[in-house]
This record gives structure tokens, C-alpha cells and sequence, in this order.
């Protein structure tokens, strides 16, 4: 029942973290540009805070579900991130990699940084966790909470390694540039922040 759990809090988050998100395209930023060194310690750094976030979220699922504004407001949350990130990538869409040395601590706390800077990871759990919980596909004790909090992390840690592995890869293959790579994922967050404002107007002032 342990290795269970724990492979299903794996499974859940690794495809969680499979559709692009600010989390992701900021690991592709960092992997392209800093190499994959300092990919995977933002990766660990990320990780490790996934399981503190992860845990107390399936713990406050109860309390969390019965908030009626929470999904509003986090989806204002993310639309600022979005379009503040968006606004900085476009902004030095055309300025080469730096060759400078990077320290290992500015992945590991932009690592921790986002990692706590994660709202949509709430409603996400909200509903993913409740529906474990009830169909009994994870026990709700603390010791099993903290198995399916490990596996949630070993979850994002692999899907991340892969993104970071992959942008790698890509661009190699397709000789991209960095100005190709950063306008492209700026256009991704700003198409991310305007789908959660046209949401917005869509719920307040058409559905009834």
C-alpha cells in the first residue's frame, strides 16, 4: 500500500506538470541558457518545496473546497505572473546568453522562489486530491500523506527533467536562437494570462 501511494502521488503530479505552465518555461529558460547543471538544481530546489506544498495542500483539501472565491482569486494571481513573466522574457527576448559563471545558489532560490509562487498547484490538488481520497485510492494519515507527498515531488522533478533535457535537445537539433525561444515563450504566457482574463469576464458577466 505504501509503494502504492506513492507511485500514484508520482503518476498524478508527473502528468500534472506535463501541459507548459509558468513552471516549465521558466526550466526551459534556465536550461538553454545556463545549461543543464543549473536546471537540475532548480529542479531539486523545486522539488523539495513541492513536497512541503503538496502535503499541506492534501491536508487543507477539506477547508480548501469549500472556498467559493479561491479559483477566482488564483486565477488572478497567475494572470499577474504570467503577464509579469511574459513582460520580462519579451523584454530581453534579443539579448544573447550571458557566458558568465552562474552561482548555484540563484537556481536554487528562483527554484524555491517559484516553488512557493505555485498557486495553480491549489485547486489542482483540490480536485485531484479529493477524488483519491474519496474513491480510496490513498489513505489520508499523516505517514501516507507523506509518502504520496514524495512521490508527488519524485513527479515533478521527472517531468521537469525531462523538459529540461528535451529543451536542450531541440534546440541543438533545430539550431533555434535565444531571441526565437524567449519570444516564443513569452507569446506562451501572455496567450496563458489573456485565456484567464477572457475566463474572468466570461464567468462575472455572461454565465448565469
Amino acid at each position: 500500500m505504501i509503494f502504492l501511494t506513492f507511485f500514484i502521488g508520482l503518476i498524478v503530479n508527473f502528468i500534472g506538470y506535463v501541459p507548459p505552465g509558468n513552471i516549465n518555461l521558466a526550466l526551459v529558460q534556465i536550461a538553454i541558457n545556463r545549461g543543464i547543471k543549473q536546471a537540475l538544481q532548480f529542479i531539486i530546489a523545486f522539488s523539495c518545496v513541492e513536497f512541503f506544498f503538496t502535503y499541506f495542500i492534501m491536508n487543507a483539501a477539506d477547508w480548501l473546497s469549500q472556498q467559493l472565491s479561491l479559483t477566482t482569486i488564483i486565477d488572478w494571481i497567475m494572470t499577474v505572473l504570467f503577464i509579469v513573466m511574459g513582460t520580462i522574457t519579451w523584454i530581453h527576448r534579443k539579448k544573447a546568453p550571458e557566458s558568465k559563471a552562474y552561482s548555484e545558489h540563484d537556481s536554487i532560490k528562483y527554484g524555491i522562489l517559484l516553488g512557493f509562487l505555485n498557486p495553480v498547484q491549489v485547486p489542482f490538488w483540490m480536485i485531484t486530491g479529493s477524488y483519491l481520497i474519496t474513491h480510496e485510492w490513498i489513505e489520508t494519515g499523516r505517514i501516507a500523506l507523506v509518502i504520496f507527498s514524495i512521490g508527488a515531488a519524485a513527479g515533478a522533478f521527472f517531468c521537469l527533467f525531462i523538459y529540461a533535457r528535451s529543451a536542450r535537445y531541440v534546440q541543438r537539433k533545430l539550431d533555434l536562437s535565444n531571441k526565437a525561444i524567449n519570444t516564443g515563450i513569452a507569446l506562451l504566457l501572455f496567450g496563458f494570462a489573456g485565456y484567464n482574463i477572457v475566463k474572468q469576464v466570461y464567468l462575472v458577466f455572461f454565465k448565469h
